[in-house]
């Protein structure tokens, strides 16, 4: 490899990255073709995602119910139980003696009513308790008392701040938080003023934690999980099993008729049982039996006409040998002859010429009918080759008076083609547009790429009417079929031309349109038959006018290249 051809840093930085992207990518593609083009997996999966949308919403509406009931009953029996500790409370304060005013006796009286209060929570506790002093009490120092070391911070200040100013009983929800730093637990707080003589203002808290509730929640959380995943894998294998027992017949008539395509004719679906299904297979089973024969009656058919045409042309062509020889003989004496005899004389050579060309396309049809038709490839200058014919139609322009006009590359165009096939194809297309061109130029272009080459072949006379692209290459179809036989070839050149075409792995194509002419392409591989991808030559030739109601004498010129 020589340093222009080997490839820069930059090729192959650009290279590994479109791999990388290749390989990253591939998942993906394999995810998408998969579901593309399997029935079990797109109906499982939709199933399956549809499932589990509704059991998150249904999962999501039972555990909002069951959370808001919880809370609900915790906090009917939270308020009834502050209500009542609130209660004792104030019956415990209003009939203590009390100390006036000395302090040991104040924080025996704050802590024996709290105290009382924390026993019924029990052992262990439901609640906890907290007794805080409110701002302008009878003394400064006023003692304050927490159950199980309990924090004060515990109590939102929203709900000290909605105790005081209301004076009346408040809750809310908060964190329960503990002094000696045990892990702080979600909770319930329930706070009333209370008022001790000679005292002061205290306000009574209860702490109710919510830890039985949570782990309740949590219960209910696993197993609606744990619930919701087996629903969703018995909803999927369901969705299985019924996709299964549906798909399965389709895919099964799906390769029967494959088979059948292929040319085994004898395939026939199972049929079980009596439901739709089997009704199903059934007619299916009928169709087919009904296609096999009349394939079989149309391939006898068929075989018994390329018999008949292949008979008959062998068969012609010997008596067609001796009145050959016979009209030449006339041919050549038809000075001596009177005028009326020289003509039949001439007109018998004519319609022998005719009949013989008309032969040997019967000949050529029938062997490729026949699928005798071998292609001799070589390595062939499309250039030159296409340069010959158009020498070689030159005399029948002349006479029609068109002008060849040939617009080719100046270098070789080079592709393993059958030569002798080609040059059929170009005389055929060439002969056609001379004849159908009314005297305009005929445009011969040649081109090629990477992969193909393709010819094409622009006149512009009468052209073709909508529809008529497709029939030009039936066996004997003509554009006026009421023209008379006697002017015109033998209708199977466009035939043997496409039968070439193919036979090279290549297309054949025709585009026309009345009053601006038609334009025939020839598409073949460069390589023997390569698959074709393209064609360097459009279809619709750049002259064309888009607007067909202008007249053919304002038509764009021809370019003439030659």
């Amino acid at each position: 490899m020589t340093d222009l051809e080997s490839p820069s840093a930059g090729d192959r930085i650009w290279s590994g990255l479109l791999s990388s992207r290749d390989v990253a990518t591939r998942p993906f593609r394999r995810a998408r073709h998969g579901w593309r083009s399997s029935l079990y997996l797109r109906v499982v999966l939709t199933t399956l995602a549809l499932s589990l949308v509704v059991l998150v919403v249904l999962a999501q509406f039972l555990l909002g119910r069951v959370t808001d009931g919880l809370l609900a009953a915790k906090e009917r029996s939270a308020l009834d139980e502050a209500r009542a500790g609130l209660a004792q409370a104030q019956l415990l304060a209003d009939a203590a003696e009390r100390g006036g005013g000395d302090p040991v006796s104040n924080v025996a009286l704050v802590d024996g009513i709290a105290r009382q209060l924390a026993n019924r929570a029990g052992n262990p506790s439901i609640y906890e308790v907290l007794l805080l002093g409110s701002p302008g009490n009878l003394i400064s120092d006023v003692p304050e008392f927490g159950s199980n070391q309990v924090s004060a911070a515990s109590v939102p200040v929203a709900l000290r701040e909605a105790v005081r100013d209301k004076q009346r009983q408040s809750s809310t929800y908060t964190e329960i938080t503990y002094a000696d730093d045990r892990v702080a637990v979600p909770g319930f707080a329930v706070g009333a003023p209370l008022a001790l003589p000679e005292v002061g203002s205290y306000e009574l808290y209860y702490l109710f934690p919510l830890s039985q509730e949570a782990d309740t929640l949590a219960l209910v959380k696993r197993t609606l999980a744990v619930a919701g995943i087996a629903l969703v894998l018995l909803l999927g294998g369901i969705a299985w099993l019924v996709t299964r027992q549906v798909v399965s017949p389709v895919r099964m008539a799906a390769r029967t008729a494959e088979q059948f395509s292929a040319g085994r004719l004898e395939e026939r679906m199972a049929v079980v049982g009596e439901d739709d299904l089997a009704k199903l297979a059934t007619s299916f089973n009928q169709m087919a039996s009904s296609l096999q024969g009349q394939i079989r009656q149309l391939e006898d058919l068929s075989r018994v006409q390329r018999r008949f045409v292949s008979d008959v042309s062998h068969e012609l062509r010997t008596p067609l040998t001796t009145v050959r020889m016979a009209a030449d003989v006339l041919h050549d004496a038809r000075q001596d002859f009177d005028p009326a005899t020289s003509r039949s004389a001439e007109l018998l050579q004519t319609q022998l010429d005719r009949f013989e060309l008309l032969l040997a396309d019967l000949l050529e049809i029938s062997r490729y009918d026949a699928g005798a038709a071998l292609l001799e490839a070589e390595p062939v200058d499309l250039v030159e080759l296409a340069r010959r014919s158009l020498e070689a139609a030159e005399p029948h322009a002349e006479r029609k008076g068109s002008e060849l006009v040939l617009e080719a590359p100046t270098t070789p165009c080079i592709a393993v083609v059958d030569g002798r096939r080609v040059s059929r194809i170009l005389t055929n297309l060439l002969g056609n547009a001379v004849e159908h061109g009314e005297g305009r130029p005929v445009l011969l272009t040649v081109a090629a790429d990477r992969h193909a080459v393709a010819i094409s072949v622009r006149d512009h006379g009468v052209g073709l009417r909508p529809g008529e692209s497709a029939l030009v290459f039936n066996r004997f179809w003509r554009a006026d079929p009421a023209r008379a036989r006697s002017t015109g070839g033998t209708g199977l050149g466009l035939a043997i031309a496409l039968e070439d075409a193919h036979l090279h792995g290549g297309w054949l194509q025709g585009w026309g349109v009345p009053g601006d002419g038609c334009n025939f392409r020839l598409t073949l591989p460069r390589k023997s038959r390569a698959d074709l991808e393209g064609s360097p030559l459009p279809l619709e030739p750049t002259d064309a006018r888009t607007d067909r109601r202008v007249p053919l004498a304002a038509a764009a010129p021809v370019p003439r290249v030659r």
